[in-house]
């Protein structure tokens, strides 16, 4: 067997995926007509969910489930971007891992719009401006957004889906010897995050360090100034057109950053994998047992909470709070949906979604 022979075999299965796809996608069209004569949601993370899973389990390799679910994810993206263009917003800069977590749910053909900060997000996505927004909601080491959380509060905003994404840190410069380096850029929680490599690395070597704003700036920085190098997202890299020396740079693998999916007036079908995500405003906090008994009522229907955080409820003098919690299950379930009904003047529904283990 020649690598001439084998490229040609290539070419044949290409040939084949592409019929392939050009035949999923006519059929997305009908599908996507059908949607706009009935008015339906285009997006359906629960759908898209069900067919990964079903791929997985009938895959007999060399693709693992990663690569099925960044290959298709693509997919779905240009799917959905045929059947109706899709804008989503974001919490920038371009090249933050927020972007990153935005592409890699949307793909490549969606329209995305960078926004300043998280509440220009939720309002973009309440006034329409946006279709979808994407914004961080907690670290697995630094712990949570509180302004995400807040916002979640104060504005009328659904919950479409989560994400989890790796927060992997690329070493970026157009300076191919080390010894030449004389700055380097990143975020000061990214130099913490990479202190290892920096000490490994440049020991002895006379490199400053420069805090800026965001990775991003940092990649901006390395592509403009000569004898630099940045800290940064491979996205950041990738669109300042920086190269990559080195990657996957962190001191841990394990940091994990968790990103919400917003909409306006979004629901999920159940996905039998899914979480539900609640506001909880209890009248009279500062008494004994109030909070205790309502999760009560979660443990006697079998429900498992598996996140609160309360916020100040910011109402007088007094130290009062509101919930926002987290809980295995759809808010159409029958137990879930008792509690709900029971507490309706306390308790606002976020939205229900498939659930990322």
């Amino acid at each position: 067997m020649t690598l001439e022979s084998l490229r040609t075999d290539i070419d044949a299965l290409d040939d084949q995926v592409l019929a392939l796809l050009n035949q999923r996608m006519e059929l997305v069209r009908h599908v996507g007509e059908l949607k706009r004569s009935t008015n339906s949601i285009i997006y359906r993370p629960e759908r898209e969910r069900q067919i990964i899973d079903r791929l997985v389990a009938q895959n007999s390799g060399p693709l693992n489930e990663a690569a099925i679910e960044a290959i298709f994810l693509e997919v779905f993206a240009v799917a959905r971007n045929m059947e109706l263009p899709e804008r989503v917003a974001y919490l920038g800069p371009e090249g933050s891992f927020t972007h990153q977590c935005a592409e890699g749910r949307f793909g490549a053909l969606s329209a995305y719009t960078a926004l300043p900060t998280i509440r220009s997000v939720f309002e973009s996505v309440e006034t329409g401006r946006a279709r979808f927004g994407v914004v961080p909601i907690e670290n697995n080491q630094e712990g949570v957004v509180n302004e995400t959380i807040d916002l979640l509060n104060e504005r009328d905003i659904s919950i479409a889906a989560e994400a989890h994404i790796p927060v992997h840190f690329t070493f970026a410069t157009q300076t191919e010897d080390l010894s030449e380096l004389k700055y380097i850029y990143s975020k000061d929680i990214a130099f913490r995050q990479c202190s290892k490599f920096l000490q490994d690395t440049f020991d002895g070597m006379k490199v400053e360090l420069v805090p800026v704003e965001s990775t991003s700036k940092a990649a901006k920085l390395a592509a403009q100034q000569p004898h630099s190098a940045a800290i940064c997202s491979h996205i950041a890299a990738k669109l300042f057109g920086v190269p990559v020396l080195f990657d996957n740079i962190e001191d841990s693998d394990l940091n994990r950053t968790r990103f919400l999916i917003l909409a306006k007036n979004f629901q999920n079908q159940p996905s039998g994998q899914d979480k539900t995500t609640l506001i909880a405003r209890l009248p009279e906090t500062m008494k004994p047992g109030v909070l205790a008994t309502f999760l009560q009522e979660f443990n006697e229907r079998s429900i498992n909470i598996t996140k609160i955080e309360s916020r100040p409820l910011r109402n007088g003098a007094t130290f009062q709070y509101w919930f926002l919690l987290e809980c295995e299950g759809h808010a159409q379930e029958p137990a879930l949906k008792e509690i709900l009904r029971k507490h309706a003047t306390e308790l606002k529904c976020l939205g229900s979604y498939v659930r990322v283990s």
